[in-house]
């Protein structure tokens, strides 16, 4: 059976109020560009995900100053665009201000998009706009923990969970607001999970370094576009090892597939591809493995066998030296992307 067409591109639009901050719109911008691209571009590996359109949506699509004094510049007005998702980011907005009655227009046109479908997010303070939307009412949400005070005093119907960081609620659980400023990183992976797939929300957690950094930055590295090369035998090892790395002595296998003496394959091969055979075959294995545990729940040691290595203790060794991380830590690292699939859109 064939497999089924990736939909089109998920029409994301960033809402940009007048009180909106510059950094969570352009970043979450920058992400979403990214999608379905930049892995391929890094790492040599074709993938297929579904796209995300982003644009930045406002009132009309006049540029205007951010409270930042750095510029926004919207691609359309909200009379020119549908959505499968709208995303409210942080607001400036003062700890007594009083919202009601701001917003009019945005907060019909989220109305109408809500309506027809779409998810309606916030980001940090972006969550009083969807209060003053009447998006909130009776269900669960959360914002910045100093924004807890405002939602006491003028929207006493929201169900407010400061705690959180992302709180998807309402009907299919189309209204996700994020906690601080900071949310934005979460919000995207959640949003990409849901539109492109858990594994793609895992590549670009990879490609920006969005998440737990405590353990640095090889948890979250991949094995490097190999750049190519002229030499036809090396190339043919490369084919064959690719479907093959699991099985026992492939550096000894490659070479008599090459026809060359062992010490003038071991040479080329590290000529036209930069590592060194056995390097070569160990990173092919904790890719491998990374992706089952990103992806099954399959037993450490089964995934070990899986890979090539018959020592399970070895096999941890390895993996805690390339990946900086446990293979227990590094699954728990990506499991919540990985369960999002049930809220997909």
């Amino acid at each position: 059976m064939s497999a089924s067409p990736i939909p089109g591109p998920a029409q994301i639009r960033l809402l940009a109020l007048p009180e909106a901050t510059p950094t969570a719109i352009y970043g979450l911008y920058e992400i979403f560009s990214a999608v379905g691209v930049a892995w391929a571009e890094m790492t040599g590996e074709a993938v297929e995900a579904r796209r995300l359109d982003a644009r930045i949506v406002a009132r009309d699509a006049a540029p205007f100053p951010s409270p930042l004094g750095l510029p926004i510049v919207p691609h359309a007005a909200l009379d020119e665009v549908a959505a499968d998702a709208v995303i409210v980011t942080d607001l400036a907005l003062a700890p007594d201000c009083c919202p009601g009655g701001r917003w009019r227009t945005e907060a019909a046109w989220v109305r109408d998009q809500f309506a027809r479908g779409a998810a309606i997010c916030s980001v940090c303070t972006g969550s009083v706009f969807l209060a003053e939307a009447g998006l909130l009412d009776g269900i669960e949400a959360t914002t910045h923990w100093g924004t807890a005070r405002l939602f006491a005093k003028h929207y006493p119907g929201v169900k407010l969970c400061p705690e959180r960081i992302i709180c998807p609620s309402g009907p299919e659980h189309r209204i996700i607001t994020g906690g601080g400023a900071g949310s934005w990183t979460d919000l995207a992976l959640y949003l990409i999970a849901r539109f492109c797939g858990p594994a793609e929300a895992v590549r670009i957690a990879k490609i920006f370094v969005l998440g737990d950094r405590s353990e640095g930055q090889l948890p979250f590295a991949a094995m490097g576009r190999v750049a190519g090369h002229p030499d036809a035998a090396i190339g043919r090892c490369q084919e064959w090892v690719a479907d093959h790395y699991a099985q026992p002595n492939p550096v000894a296998r490659m070479a008599g597939f090459s026809g060359l003496p062992e010490r003038t394959f071991k040479r080329r091969f590290k000529m036209a591809t930069g590592y060194a055979p056995m390097d070569y075959v160990q990173a092919l294995r904790i890719e491998e493995a990374k992706q089952m545990l990103e992806t099954t729940a399959d037993p450490t040691d089964a995934i070990a066998h899986a890979v090539g290595y018959q020592d399970p203790v070895f096999f941890r060794r390895l993996f805690k030296r390339m990946t900086g991380t446990t293979p227990s830590r590094y699954r728990q690292r990506y499991r919540s992307m990985t369960t999002i699939g049930s809220g997909r859109a």
